[in-house]
């Protein structure tokens, strides 16, 4: 990954809450590779010297050389300038200039961005030069090179790049992928050790040139233990997981994923039997100009609990996002967790932007008296609100906390890594503290370039809890030189959950964690007794 990004592989834990003190050490994990997972956003364009197009005058048009000796400060050749750009950030290039002159020519070396934007430097003979440059809008750009001298232009070359970053386009919840009745892949459960592959790009109105897509994936009709990886079509499988399940289980889990060119993805069954599966589609990511992201600190925006009463079997209820907690009208889409308690039997929860239909896509699922969370990215319907559908038929408690919002206004832009594993508690090699003790978190030192990076997309898997518990991520309102310096005051952790488990269980759900003002992530283990934590990075919302 480009320094840009700014991870910084380390993390510290805190012990078990005791008044007055914060007890904490500091220890590092594996370096990710971060160059190696940003590298397939980093696109380089190049236009040579050849390229160069001659404009000073007739003479040099039809390639004749000036007859004024060079002793008068003409060139006795034509100057050309070759472009190589790289992209550096989600909005930002870096562009190499090779300019070729005869010696002592000066040269005047404008560079037109594409935007409306420019930057003029100064040549006196052959000259290399790297200029950077951040466009506020994702898309495509043609840049534009010019050198001139006192007699006018003299040649110009250009290229068309791209910003690595993408934005986000809502789409109304669909089911693109179900093992169990043939849609988007032939009937059947997937084999163990097997793929089964999704259509992204193209497939019903999602466009050509998608980089990376939200998926809801479910693992279903499960006959013993195992898990899912989701990764693009083509590429390595990497070692993460995006799903976990066990023999019975009906187990869903958000997704982000990238896209390979040819617009696909593949789901892997990591389980020791056949399994089915599912893969629910709400949104997309493209280099074209539309939703950037804004992180929130998590915030309770439903609890049927207080007063509202249960929501009823096949019921449904509204919950308005727009116009509350710091999210603007314009919101297109929100990023929340939805927790269903204290149901009274088995179903699933279905969340969509009001104003249309239910779709057939479900977004979590419980049994009788479980306690589940999942995250969920949703459209906003036009009065600015969502709706969550209990597709039971009696009654359950819902929960929804948002952790950010997608609007034309925002700017973080989608980064998505090939995914890395950032810590393991389980590996004493990497993590000799063992595990994390009740009611004690685990700070994490993600970004050193605030406010550039704003969020960060995480999975985060709970596993051998010896207890019930929930888990909550958040930003650290202590900087790493309070954590350095022993100054770091205790945090409080929000009024939140990002996933909940009960003893023996092995718990996934996606984290979409923003960096609040020092670029530390807090995990906290709400529960009473010990758990194992799994963290991997998926990819970064960026500013810049």
């Amino acid at each position: 990954m480009a320094a840009s990004v700014g991870l910084i592989p380390g993390v510290a834990q805190a012990g078990p809450a005791t008044p007055g003190t914060a007890g904490t050490h500091g220890v590092t994990v594996p370096d990710v590779d971060l160059n190696k997972a940003a590298a397939s956003n980093f696109t380089t364009f190049k236009s040579p010297a050849e390229q160069t197009v001659q404009t000073s005058s007739a003479d040099r048009a039809n390639g004749k050389a000036a007859a004024s000796p060079q002793a008068e400060g003409v060139t006795t050749s034509e100057p050309t300038v070759g472009l190589i750009a790289k992209g550096t950030s989600a909005r930002g290039i870096s562009l190499d200039v090779a300019v070729t002159s005869d010696p002592g020519t000066a040269l005047s070396v404008n560079v037109a961005w594409g935007d409306g934007t420019s930057v003029t430097f100064g040549a006196n003979g052959p000259t290399n030069s790297t200029e950077t440059h951040s466009y506020s809008e994702i898309g495509s750009y043609t840049v534009k090179v010019t050198l001139s001298d006192g007699s006018g232009e003299r040649a110009v070359n250009q290229l068309q790049v791209v910003t690595p970053g993408s934005d986000f386009t809502p789409y109304a919840p669909t089911r693109l992928l179900d093992t169990r009745d043939g849609t988007g892949a032939p009937k059947g459960k997937v084999a163990p050790y097997a793929t089964t592959r999704v259509k992204i790009s193209g497939n019903g109105a999602i466009p050509a040139g998608v980089t990376a897509v939200v998926l809801n994936v479910t693992a279903t009709n499960t006959t013993s233990g195992g898990h899912v990886t989701v990764f693009p079509e083509g590429s390595d499988r990497p070692t993460t997981s995006n799903v976990n399940f066990s023999a019975g289980q009906t187990v869903p889990n958000l997704v982000i994923v990238p896209v390979n060119k040819n617009g696909y993805v593949d789901l892997y069954n990591g389980g020791w039997e056949p399994v089915d599966l599912i893969a629910d589609i709400t949104g997309y990511f493209t280099r074209t100009s539309s939703s950037g992201y804004t992180p929130l600190s998590p915030s309770r925006f439903l609890d049927t609990r207080e007063g509202l009463g249960q929501v009823a079997g096949q019921g449904t209820i509204g919950v308005q996002i727009t116009g509350k907690g710091g999210i603007p009208y314009g919101a297109t889409a929100v990023a929340l967790n939805v927790t269903v308690t204290n149901p009274r039997e088995d179903g699933h929860l279905t969340v969509f932007p009001s104003g249309g239909s239910v779709p057939t896509t479900s977004n979590l699922n419980f049994r009788g008296g479980q306690t589940v969370a999942n995250s969920v990215i949703v459209p906003v319907g036009p009065d600015g609100s969502i709706k969550v559908r209990n597709g039971a038929w009696k009654g359950t408690d819902v929960i929804v906390d948002v952790v950010g919002y997608y609007s034309p206004d925002s700017q973080g832009a989608y980064l998505p890594f090939l995914p890395e594993r950032l810590l393991d508690t389980r590996d004493p090699a990497d993590w000799p503290y063992g595990q994390l003790e009740g009611q004690g978190y685990i700070y994490m030192p993600l970004s050193t370039t605030r406010p550039s990076n704003t969020a960060y997309v995480l999975n985060t898997t709970v596993t051998n809890p010896r207890g019930d518990g929930y888990l909550t991520v958040s930003p650290d309102p202590n900087s790493l030189y309070d954590y350095d310096n022993g100054w770091a005051d205790w945090p409080t952790p929000p009024n939140s959950s990002n996933l909940n488990w009960k003893k023996g269980n092995t718990v996934p759900n996606l984290v979409q964690a923003g960096m609040g003002n020092n670029g530390i992530v807090d995990f906290w283990n709400r529960g009473w007794d010990p758990i194992d934590l799994v963290v991997d990075i998926f990819g970064v919302y960026q500013t810049n």
